[in-house]
């Protein structure tokens, strides 16, 4: 196999990025981010970004090889949600000490792996690399080979050491990790014109299960969904798909390319955040099939799913639109919520004073120019005291984003709502729009600010004297 450098390198050379095509030769070669620091790279690690990729297949043991900390700040960190195997919440580690990093951690991982095979029975055991055994040289590679030799069951390799880069250079390196050892490993019980891949898409807060009824009115199977919800033997059979539709602004991209390349599996990128966009996206799946030779009859049950959809919606959220138009809100988040999430709320008449692009791309840049009109509103790097003084100076009413920055919103005694991954709402499809516009209206109107923002009885008492 590869090693780490020639495979991060590969990576950072993506042709299907427009950003990083358009950057000199030596640009591609030095890739998106500066490395990160062995012992200093504790979450937003490119381990993390595997961890994060990889742990919604949930019928598999994911083990980290390296100290019981690597597994403490990665586990459970996204809602990502099951329909039925629990033990990807089960936290393996193989819990190095300072012996096995001076005699070395193979023979202890091999061990773990055998214990999980014997005590748990998945139908497979994913292994991550992390900084201390990278760097102590263990061969994750060649313990993995052995032990799927061993116990006739799959073990797969990551090798995506948190020292390596970032969290976005993690999802892509989890990516290369089921391209070389899982997709196309084994066949499904049947086909059908009408089965599609989603590529990632987590089910955070169950968002999956809110747009997969809506595929089923159409007649799409969703034939596996990477990783949201997924059953290894679902991501080893993803290559017999006819179309796919990539969610997650292109973090593994590179798996929907490859795939395309390898067994011409079509792909856009679209969303499922708001009314317009989720509309957009079930025509282009619809679309994207009939290209592929599925009957043309998909596309009247598409649009009248459609229509049948978006009035029932825009019923539900018309009493909502006198209480919110012209609210302002700050969205202080990432990647395809930077653009999709102000097209949902600018569907209700929701102003949107800014919007951060510190991880978006591109693309999604253009996006927002594009929804927003100009540049003024997109906020490269936003600081907490900045944050603190839009929010206290009413700039923004209430502000969106991830739990990292509810306390600036708490300080400034404005409303706030977890739009990240570890909110416990799901906002896709129409059904998680009509939810978004209500937890925002039950932010907004809480009693509760109107208290705190009170001045305290101690201080009304000491000004009457």
């Amino acid at each position: 196999m590869q090693t780490l450098k020639v495979r991060i390198q590969e990576v950072f050379d993506e042709p299907a990025c427009e950003k990083n095509q358009g950057k000199s030769g030596k640009e591609r070669k030095k890739g998106c981010s500066t490395q990160l620091s062995p012992g200093a790279a504790a979450g937003g690690c490119a381990f993390d970004g595997a961890k994060i990729a990889l742990q919604p297949i949930v019928d598999v043991a994911h083990l980290v090889h390296g100290p019981i900390a690597c597994e403490g700040n990665s586990w459970d960190n996204r809602h990502s949600l099951s329909s039925g195997p629990d033990i990807y919440r089960t936290g393996f580690t193989t819990d190095i000490s300072e012996l096995d990093v001076v005699y070395g951690g193979e023979k202890r991982l091999y061990k773990a792996i055998r214990e999980i095979i014997q005590k748990y029975d998945p139908p497979a055991v994913f292994v991550y690399q992390t900084c201390v055994t990278a760097l102590i040289g263990d061969d994750i590679e060649v313990v993995c080979k052995a032990a799927s030799k061993a116990f006739d069951k799959p073990v797969i390799p990551v090798n995506a050491p948190g020292f390596a880069g970032v969290k976005n250079l993690g999802n892509k390196l989890g990516g290369e990790a089921l391209l070389d050892y899982v997709i196309g490993t084994e066949e499904p019980d049947y086909v059908t014109p009408y089965d599609i891949n989603i590529i990632g898409d987590y089910n955070l807060s169950g968002e999956l299960w809110q747009v997969k009824p809506l595929l089923d009115a159409m007649g799409v199977r969703i034939l596996s969904c990477i990783c949201g919800d997924a059953r290894y033997r679902e991501v080893a059979y993803s290559h017999r798909a006819k179309a796919a539709m990539m969610v997650c602004s292109k973090a593994m991209i590179n798996v929907a390319r490859k795939m395309d390349e390898r067994y011409n599996i079509p792909f856009f990128e679209g969303s499922f955040y708001g009314i317009a966009d989720t509309s957009d996206s079930l025509r282009q799946i619809a679309q994207l099939l009939v290209r592929q030779g599925a009957p043309d009859g998909i596309l009247a049950r598409t649009e009248a799913l459609i229509a049948a959809e978006e009035a029932r919606a825009w019923a539900r959220l018309e009493p909502f639109k006198a209480r919110l138009k012209g609210r302002r809100v700050l969205l202080i988040t990432g990647g395809v919520k930077s653009w999709s999430v102000v097209a949902a709320l600018q569907e209700v008449g929701i102003e949107i004073v800014g919007t951060s692009v510190k991880k978006s791309t591109k693309e999604d840049k253009a996006r927002i120019k594009e929804i927003m009109g100009d540049e003024a509103h997109m906020i490269e790097n936003m600081t907490p005291r900045e944050m603190y003084t839009m929010l206290s100076e009413a700039r923004a009413e209430i502000m969106l984003s991830g739990g990292r920055s509810q306390f600036v919103a708490l300080k400034a005694k404005m409303p706030w709502l977890d739009i990240n991954q570890e909110r416990h709402h799901g906002y896709a499809g129409y059904e998680g729009m009509v939810k978004l516009v209500e937890e925002i209206d039950k932010a907004l109107h809480n009693p509760v600010w109107q208290q705190v923002r009170a001045p305290a009885p101690w201080n009304e008492a000491e000004q009457g004297n």
